[in-house]
This record gives structure tokens, C-alpha cells and sequence, in this order.
């Protein structure tokens, strides 16, 4: 704008040109960021700690039929993303939770609420069991530390992480800043993994044969389906193997990495519940701040929860992914009964049924052993009459003997 009685200033058009490419660059760039933290965020969420438990359920049902039945769950997740999809569009939603409550209602909206809520509330306390356990027996590997020190006790650690990690990582409003912490997480991950790798190739050779090993199918394998994320193999690995103690430290940190996601998951459902989806400051940071407490005092007073992690799998994880899809699609869809979306869905359903009434009373009746935190009966020198190789290879055959054992088994 120019003095009185001069005509205003307008700026050259060379100069706006240049001044809305920058404007749109950065937006341009902004936006790049943040897809690229979803990505590393849903890649976070998916494989996270988790992969490091599937042999836990290959152990539950069966080396072939476990391998049988990761495909299938995969494929019905997927076809279960489908349905969610085709049922969004058809009920003009966007949101799973809407999507529900168009379809069936207030009653329905709850429920899946509930189930949204608990499955990742119980993956925050057994994160922060991992955490403490795992951690505590990497810092007990420090030259001159005391093993019965209460501050490289689980209780410590789990209060301390909690503190100054997963709380503070948690109380961030927007999940896109999380993108280089999963980003980070993911490639501990893969590190873990190449860890895990160079063990089976150094012990592969050291391993005993058992009768059972390659068995096709177990009784446990409906468990198996509900529990395909739980399980730490670290804990086949005895405490003196340098290499797995820094396998734990990774595993420790990618636990504690993976643990703010599943925190916005539980104060997104209590928002979109009882706030219509919107916190003010000072609501986010006392929902944040109680959800977190209860978790953390949970996860003191529990040190197993084997059975716990099983009745998630089997009475959340299930409906979420493979009866509710499927219900929705076949109350909006009108398609023809010989539509094979319907047909699939119709198969499905009862299936997802099935895995809930039969994996809850086997995890009732059948509930399995809990031994974390316990040093393996094969890493004692006592069992040195065991193997029939020298001593500099003890360590690493009595590994792996457990492996076989607890894994195959």
C-alpha cells in the first residue's frame, strides 16, 4: 500500500509467480511427509514386535498347517478390507466405527468400540511386560551389575520406559510425527530378524531331531489363529549369548517404539465415544496420562499373560476382522445370494465364529505354561553331558536344542 494519493503498490507478476511456487512446493513437500510417515507408521503397526512371536504359533498348530493358516489369515484380513471398503461406499461412510452404526446401530457402534478399545489396551500392557522382561536381562549382562539390583528389575524398567518414552511419544496429537519413531522401529525390526538368521545358520547344523517336528496339524491350532502376534523367541536364547543380548536391546526399544500407535488407537475410540471426536488440550493429556497408568499398573501386578493374550486374540481379534466385515456386507449388499463376495462372506462369518466359541474354551481348559523370565534348563553347564561336541560349541547347541523343543514341539 503506497502514501495517501498514490496508487497502490502491486507487486510484479514474476514475483507472485515466484512467490506461489514456493507456497506450493512446501505444501507439496508437506504432503510427501506425511505419506511417508503413514507408510512407516501402518508398516509399524503391522509387522512391529509381532513377527517376532509366529513361531509361537507355528509351535500351537503345526509347522505345515501353521504356514497354511498365516496364508489364510492373511488372505481373509485382506478380503476383510474388501468388505470394509464395498460396505463404506455403500452405507457412504468413512470410518469403520460409522460404517458399524449405520449398519446396525447404536448397539453395534458400542460393541465394536469395546473390542477397538480392548485389543490394543491389552497389547499396551503386554508391550510393557515384554519391555521389562526383555530389558531387564540385557542390563544384567553389564559387567559389575547386580542381577537382584531393584533399578534393572522389571518393575524399574517397565516405570521407567513408561516415563520417559512411551508417555511422552504418546502425547502427541497428530500420529504423522510418529513416522521416523516407526521408522526406526521398522528397521530394528529387520535387524532383529537378521540376528535371528545368523543363529539359525551358526546352530542349524547343532540341532537334535525330534519325532514330532514336522507334524502336520496340532489340537491347538484354533489358538494358533488367534494368537498369530504372540511370543517372544528371545526367550529360547540363554542369557550369555552376546549376540542375542543385543537382539533384546533392539527388541526392547522396537517394543517400546511400537507401544504410542496402540495408545492412539484406545484415546481415539474414548474420543470418538464420549467427545464426538475433538479433545481440547487438557482432555487429551488426562485421557492420555490415565489410559497409560492403568496399563503400566496392570502390567506390574501381571508378569503372564499367556492366557490373557489368547482370549484377546480370539474374543477381539476375531469378530474385528472376520465376522463384523463380513456382516455388514451382507446386511447392505444387495447382490444376489450366488455373488461370490457373498459367498465368501457367508464363509467367513461362521468361521470367525467358530475361532471365538472354540479358541476361548481351549484357552479356558488348555491354558499354556508360563516360563518367561526363567533361564532355559539347556544354558545350565550342568547339561554339558548332553551334547557330544567341545565345550567352545556348548553355548550354541543347547540354544538351539530348545528351539527344536519349544518351537516344533
Amino acid at each position: 500500500m503506497g502514501y495517501p494519493g498514490q496508487r497502490p503498490v502491486i507487486p510484479p507478476q514474476s514475483h507472485r509467480d515466484d512467490r506461489e511456487t514456493l507456497v506450493s512446493e512446501h505444501k507439496h513437500k508437506g504432503k510427501i511427509c506425511r505419506q511417508s510417515a503413514a507408510v512407516f507408521n501402518v508398516v509399524n503397526s503391522i509387522i512391529g514386535s509381532g513377527i517376532i512371536g509366529l513361531p509361537y504359533s507355528m509351535k500351537q498348530a503345526g509347522f505345515p498347517l501353521g504356514i497354511l493358516l498365516l496364508f489364510w489369515v492373511s488372505y481373509v484380513t485382506d478380503f476383510s478390507l474388501i468388505l470394509l471398503i464395498k460396505g463404506a461406499a455403500l452405507s457412504g461412510t468413512d470410518t469403520y466405527q460409522s460404517l458399524v452404526n449405520r449398519t446396525f446401530g447404536f448397539p453395534g457402534y458400542l460393541l465394536l468400540s469395546v473390542l477397538q478399545f480392548l485389543y490394543p489396551f491389552i497389547a499396551m500392557i503386554s508391550y510393557n511386560i515384554i519391555t521389562g522382561d526383555t530389558l531387564s536381562k540385557v542390563f544384567q549382562r553389564i559387567p559389575g551389575v547386580d542381577p537382584e539390583n531393584l533399578l534393572i528389575g522389571r518393575h524399574f524398567i517397565i516405570v521407567l520406559s513408561t516415563v520417559v518414552f512411551t508417555l511422552p511419544l504418546s502425547l502427541y496429537r497428530d500420529i504423522a510425527k510418529l513416522g521416523k519413531i516407526s521408522l526406526i522401529s521398522t528397521v530394528l525390526t529387520t535387524l532383529i530378524l537378521g540376528i535371528v538368521v545368523a543363529r539359525v545358520v551358526s546352530l542349524g547344523p547343532h540341532i537334535p531331531k525330534t519325532e514330532d517336528a514336522w507334524i502336520f496339524a496340532k489340537p491347538n491350532a484354533i489358538q494358533a489363529v488367534g494368537v498369530m502376534s504372540f511370543g517372544d523367541l528371545f526367550e529360547n536364547y540363554c542369557r550369555n549369548d552376546d549376540l542375542v543380548t543385543f537382539g533384546r536391546f533392539c527388541y526392547g526399544v522396537t517394543v517400546i517404539l511400537t507401544y504410542p500407535i496402540e495408545c492412539f488407537v484406545t484415546r481415539e475410540v474414548i474420543a470418538n465415544v464420549f467427545f464426538g471426536g475433538n479433545l481440547s488440550s487438557v482432555f487429551h493429556i488426562i485421557i492420555t496420562v490415565v489410559i497409560i497408568t492403568v496399563a503400566t499398573l496392570v502390567s506390574l501386578l501381571i508378569d503372564c499373560l499367556g492366557i490373557v493374550l489368547e482370549l484377546n486374540g480370539v474374543l477381539c481379534a476375531a469378530p474385528l476382522i472376520f465376522i463384523i466385515p463380513s456382516a455388514c456386507y451382507l446386511k447392505l449388499s444387495e447382490e444376489p445370494r450366488t455373488h461370490l463376495d457373498k459367498i465368501m462372506s457367508c464363509v467367513v462369518l461362521p468361521m470367525g465364529a467358530v475361532v471365538m466359541a472354540v479358541g476361548f474354551v481351549m484357552a479356558v481348559t488348555n491354558p499354556q505354561d508360563c516360563s518367561h523370565g526363567q533361564e532355559m534348563f539347556y544354558c545350565s553347564p550342568d547339561n554339558f553331558s548332553l551334547t557330544n561336541i567341545s565345550a567352545s560349541h556348548f553355548q550354541l547347541t543347547t540354544q538351539l536344542s530348545i528351539l527344536n523343543v519349544s518351537i516344533f514341539q
